[in-house]
């Protein structure tokens, strides 16, 4: 019976199938329709929405696809909200620093010092509890280099505006080198200007500053912000300031706040001048009446950087002396010598402005006190009491002996007026004898009249003193500060 059934539903099938078979072909192809929504069963052919080529620029418009609304999710409470985009990270915007600072400069350090309290600073209360981290060290590298900047324009008066500057320069450099360090110590991507390394690496983060000319941006005052890193503020490198003692007491408080020196004003000639053509006569006819240094007068601490320029020069000074003997090649050698010992000097000293450029010789060649090498330490002059406290060679020169039993047992105060007596005597009676005399005084007795022999027999005691004072006697090294 269940088959029977399945037979007639088969044959009905079969029968509307053949009552709808296509008879022209033409009419059967597949074509391309539309169904209205209104009536379902009406086939509707609509042109316009045909299956066609179209140009995609006409339907992509991102900038109409997505439209971002910002939210201002609570505002800076000491700064305002202008845009910032360093090259290497793109912040948000509701978090905005003012990152990185500018290089101080001379035509900057005024507005430093002037519209400090109207730039922004950034506690711990402007971001989030969390997140942020790259911002955060951006801000407190903004607050370290403000409240460093602050310290040194405090002491404007003091040191004047190239101390300042020079201070600022530090404090800047120094947030700088903080900011890289904690940059590079966290799975982070890399500042791109802490990727470059000396003058490129600051110039780079100069480039980026924002707000170079450190004009104001607030309205009101913002409340300082300390730093929790030592600042230490070096005098000495600042070789063209002069500072007095007293000017230094007159910091008062903010004295431990910078390492300065007791006395920043120094006597010695760095760099030294490059050797040249021009110099390399005066620079080896010089070199015994140049001075040396000694590091034993100086303070424990502050006067590192002077301690590194006084070995320098007495290597250098040492090294000249083996060029200056050679016969050949004598500018060629001091050259090198030069060249090596500045090597030395800036690996040790990298910060020195002559170190981070990148013709270090150039720099350090435009900077020296004395180029050319005409610079020569005050000789102490001999005097006729220095014969007390010399060996005269007698054989040679017996006139000198005989002062010198005269007149040494006196009293120092009397000696002068013994040696002028005894010498105008002694020329009288040593050119009349027939006795056979030293060849100084023989030289000495061709004169016509008695105060030339007189003087001639004075200026040799003189030089055999000079010559006696220097036999065996290393150069005497003095002290670099006064």
């Amino acid at each position: 019976m269940g088959s029977s059934w399945a037979l007639v539903y088969a044959a009905a099938s079969l029968l509307v199938l053949l009552s709808s078979a296509c008879k022209d072909a033409e009419t059967c192809l597949q074509r391309e329709v539309t169904i209205s929504p209104d009536f379902p069963g009406q086939v509707l052919e609509e042109p316009d929405l045909m299956q066609r080529e179209v140009d995609l620029s006409e339907l992509l418009h991102v900038g109409d696809l997505f439209t971002v609304q910002r939210k201002e999710d609570k505002p800076g409470p000491r700064r305002g909200r202008p845009s910032f985009q360093p090259r290497a990270f793109q912040p948000p915007q509701n978090y905005p620093v003012q990152f990185p600072l500018g290089r101080p400069m001379p035509d900057n350090i005024q507005a430093i010092c002037v519209h400090a309290d109207h730039r922004p600073r950034y506690p711990d209360s402007y971001f989030p509890r969390s997140g942020f981290s790259k911002q955060r060290r951006m801000a407190t590298a903004v607050n370290n280099a403000e409240s460093w900047f602050s310290t040194c324009c405090k002491g404007n008066q003091t040191w004047g505006t190239e101390g300042t500057l020079c201070c600022a320069t530090q404090a800047w450099e120094q947030s700088v080198q903080l900011f890289c360090e904690e940059d590079s110590s966290v799975k982070d991507r890399l500042y791109e200007c802490c990727r470059q390394g000396g003058m490129s690496r600051l110039s780079c983060f100069n480039d980026d500053a924002q707000n170079p000319n450190y004009n104001p941006s607030q309205e009101l005052p913002v409340e300082e912000i300390g730093s929790s890193e030592t600042f230490h503020f070096n005098l000495n490198n600042c070789p063209r300031i002069r500072m007095s003692p007293s000017s230094i007491r007159a910091l008062g408080g903010e004295k431990p706040e910078i390492n300065a020196p007791a006395s920043p004003k120094t006597d010695i000639n760095f760099p030294p001048g490059r050797p040249t053509a021009g110099n390399i006569e005066s620079l080896c006819g010089n070199r015994k009446r140049r001075p040396l240094y000694t590091t034993k007068c100086l303070p424990r601490s502050g006067y590192e950087l002077l301690a590194r320029q006084v070995k320098t020069i007495n290597r250098l000074e040492k090294r000249f002396k083996q060029c200056c003997k050679k016969k050949k090649g004598v500018l060629n050698c001091a050259e090198q010598k030069w060249r090596e010992e500045l090597n030395r000097y800036c690996s040790v000293n990298g910060r020195q402005e002559c170190c981070q450029t990148d013709d270090q010789y150039s720099c350090f060649q435009s900077l020296s006190s004395d180029p050319l090498y005409n610079t020569t330490s005050a000789a102490e002059e001999p005097t006729l009491n220095k014969m007390c406290d010399t060996q005269i060679i007698n054989n040679r020169f017996p006139v000198g002996f005989q002062l010198k039993t005269r007149c040494c047992p006196l009293p120092e105060q009397d000696r002068n007026s013994c040696f002028e007596l005894n010498l105008e005597e002694m020329s009288q009676s040593l050119c009349s004898s027939n006795k056979s005399a030293s060849p100084v005084v023989r030289r000495c007795c061709k004169t016509t009249s008695r105060e030339e022999i007189q003087q001639c027999l004075s200026k040799n005691v003189m030089k055999a003193i000079t010559k006696a004072t220097k036999k065996g006697q290393k150069k005497k090294k003095i002290c670099p500060i006064p």
